[in-house]
């Protein structure tokens, strides 16, 4: 099964999917084996790998670890055109249409394409979207863009309503990674009730009840990234993914 085709069952049987963000400079060794293993019994529904910029980690050995230590999808969210490897599910297609920088929106992807075509990986074509959190976040330094306004849900709107009328399959509002504040339930409502595609949210959502608020609001992928880089707290795991699944607590 393609891996868009599993999210859209997860999201249909669930209420909504949730997704764990690895960042191979964070997590690797026994930890990830021992990292990744939690998320499955947990009922995480996989696993996205990458960040917008990998310094000592590895792309390759990170997914590849992932793989065989468990069944859930490894999904390749990449930060350049770097972080790409033939181990991978699937990767998010991205592309910044939040910003104006040429090389996000279209650039990066006419240099990798022929690579991803040769790896014959799955791609899920997202429309990424940095929101405002409240200070600047390593993707918004890295990309040179300026993020939506948080106040602006608007901008926001029209802005996804293009990536959906351009053909793409998601919507992505992102934070960041270590936000101060997590993308406003309000926009997360207006953007979900303009769309037909996923959105997925993800950025500054440091427990179980603030993830149920994006679902809530309209979200059908919940993303969660350095928070869980402190093994103290993967006894939380399932209290995210429980959290994420609305349907199954009806």
């Amino acid at each position: 099964m393609k891996v868009y085709n599993y999210l859209d069952a997860r999201i249909k049987t669930n209420g909504a999917a949730c997704l764990i963000l690895i960042d191979p400079d964070k997590i690797s060794g026994q930890k990830l084996v021992d990292f990744v293993r939690e998320c499955e019994v947990s009922g995480v529904d996989g696993l996205l790998v990458g960040g917008s910029l990998i310094i000592n980690g590895n792309l390759a050995r990170t997914i590849d670890t992932i793989k065989k230590s468990s069944a859930l999808p490894a999904i390749i969210f990449p930060g350049s055109v770097s972080q790409v490897t033939p181990e991978a599910d699937a990767m998010l297609f991205i592309s910044l249409i939040s910003g104006r920088n040429a090389e996000h929106l279209i650039g990066e992807h006419v240099m990798v394409s022929p690579l991803i075509k040769n790896y014959n990986i799955e791609t899920i074509s997202t429309g990424y979207m940095l929101i405002e959190s409240g200070q600047v976040t390593t993707a918004e330094y890295i990309s040179g863009s300026k993020p939506i306004p948080r106040n602006k849900p608007e901008i926001a709107m029209a802005t996804a309503l293009a990536a959906q009328y351009l053909g793409m399959k998601m919507v992505y509002l992102e934070a960041g990674s270590g936000a101060q504040l997590p993308v406003p339930d309000e926009m997360v409502k207006i953007v979900s009730s303009a769309l037909d595609i996923p959105v997925i949210v993800g950025g500054g959502i440091r427990d179980a009840s603030t993830a149920r608020q994006k679902v809530e609001a309209g979200a059908k992928i919940v993303v969660t990234g350095n928070y869980f880089e402190d093994d103290s707290k993967w006894e939380l795991l399932k209290e995210f993914s429980e959290a994420v699944h609305t349907r199954k607590n009806f």
